[in-house]
């Protein structure tokens, strides 16, 4: 499988060789921001027991948060698609955001004005240092696609994103889309 260059707003989606890897093991992360320093991603499908309520009391919502990845897992991150509604966000690519004024977010949360389909929250991201991310593609780690979703990742099912990946790439990697996450349970 060929995979393009990473850019900001591109898929990284673990290669079936990962398995072991806690972290990242069947991830598709989406790629916030990506330049000749590094990388920095969030793993849109690894939900975590806890709602934003649950981290965030004040916050009247039970919006899943999910696992951003192994670094800094004791901060709170969130993107979104309602740049109007949140002021300082930044934008990642094709209509998807990071960040911006919390306290602005948690109030429009409350007040219903945020649906969950406008936002996902993490715990921690995903982080590469300078030419880290080009040695675990050289590593056949990724395959890097482009995000053919545009601001709709923030709604697709988490439950089935990687296998659905794995079918559309063909080949062995269909193959792969049924295995067991743990080979032990085979």
């Amino acid at each position: 499988m060929t995979s393009i260059k990473p850019k900001k707003g591109n898929l990284l989606i673990a290669e079936p060789a990962i398995i072991g890897d806690v972290s990242f093991n069947r991830s598709i992360v989406l790629l916030a921001d990506h330049s000749k320093n590094g990388s920095i991603g969030f793993i849109l499908n690894k939900p975590l027991e806890y709602t934003i309520s649950d981290l965030v009391p004040e916050v009247e919502a039970n919006f899943k948060v999910y696992n951003g990845g192994p670094v800094e897992q004791d901060n709170l991150y969130f993107i979104h698609k309602v740049p109007e509604l949140i002021p300082g966000s930044i934008e990642i690519s094709l209509g998807i955001y990071w960040g911006g004024d919390f306290s602005k977010a948690a109030q429009l949360i409350t007040d219903n004005s945020i649906k969950e389909n406008d936002i996902r929250f993490f715990l921690g991201y995903s982080g590469w240092e300078i030419n880290q991310l080009d040695n675990e593609l050289k590593a056949n780690s990724w395959v890097v696609t482009n995000n053919i979703y545009k601001d709709r990742i923030i709604e697709k099912n988490y439950e089935t994103f990687w296998k659905e990946k794995m079918l559309e790439f063909g080949g062995e990697y269909s193959i792969w889309s049924n295995a067991p996450e743990n080979p032990s349970f085979n």
